[in-house]
């Protein structure tokens, strides 16, 4: 591992700690405390003792509001790395989860990681073709067997879809867009600092652009799955 992705890791890593550490300020933590000890006195094998033994392993506790995020990780078996983290994002995405923070997540975990985009889309393809576990909560699989539902998830058989899914190709366009608006913003950014007036023209617009592409595929994710949300309900 060379020093530009070891300081990648650790940006993504320190990031992470601060997002949580401030969703934390304005919670109450002892009720996810508790919540993490009652976990604790689940029988062993179940999901719920095996989130509170990864929480204690890593000396992390539930994130509130999050605790879905550490059921996915036990679940799926998903270290709390910032790696594991971002290729869980991946499989979360092709398993449906297109949430901002999900989105978020990923592209800020992508354009760190180069080196891991094969591994990411591998994710990704696996995450589509498992069961869909979006919707999964802690109260509701606490009790179950870890590796029953590892299996029942990973081993899901889907009927084959045929013809062309125009659903696929607006939702790939949709990650395209933010992707490279994004990454234009960010190619962008140093240039807007500059004191030279040519500096700050070249980049201001292409910067906007960007802007407007990335903040056109969000919109699109957002608009489409409301209506799978629609269709399922």
């Amino acid at each position: 591992m060379n020093i530009l992705q070891i300081i990648a890791r650790t940006i993504i890593k320190k990031s992470f700690h601060l997002s949580v550490w401030t969703i934390e300020q304005f919670h109450d933590i002892a009720i996810y405390e508790q919540k993490a000890r009652q976990l604790q006195e689940l029988p062993d094998g179940t999901l719920g003792k095996d989130i509170a033994k990864c929480l204690e392993q890593n000396n992390l506790r539930l994130v509130p509001n999050y605790e879905s995020h550490d059921l996915k990780h036990v679940l799926l078996d998903f270290k709390m790395t910032p790696v594991d983290e971002i290729r869980m994002q991946a499989f979360m995405l092709g398993n449906g989860n297109y949430s901002v923070p999900s989105i978020a997540i990923f592209i800020f975990g992508a354009l760190f990681l180069p080196d891991l985009w094969i591994t990411f889309y591998k994710d990704y393809k696996n995450g589509q073709n498992s069961k869909p576990i979006k919707t999964w909560t802690i109260e509701e699989y606490a009790h179950c067997q870890t590796s029953i539902l590892r299996q029942i998830v990973l081993n899901y058989s889907k009927s084959q879809q045929t013809g062309f899914d125009m659903k696929q190709l607006v939702k790939f366009g949709a990650y395209t867009a933010i992707m490279l608006g994004t990454f234009g913003m960010i190619f962008c950014l140093p240039f807007l600092f500059s004191s030279n007036m040519a500096d700050l023209v070249g980049a201001g617009f292409p910067f906007v652009g960007g802007a407007i592409i990335a903040s056109g595929g969000l919109i699109t994710l957002s608009n489409l799955t409301r209506q799978i949300n629609t269709l399922t309900t």
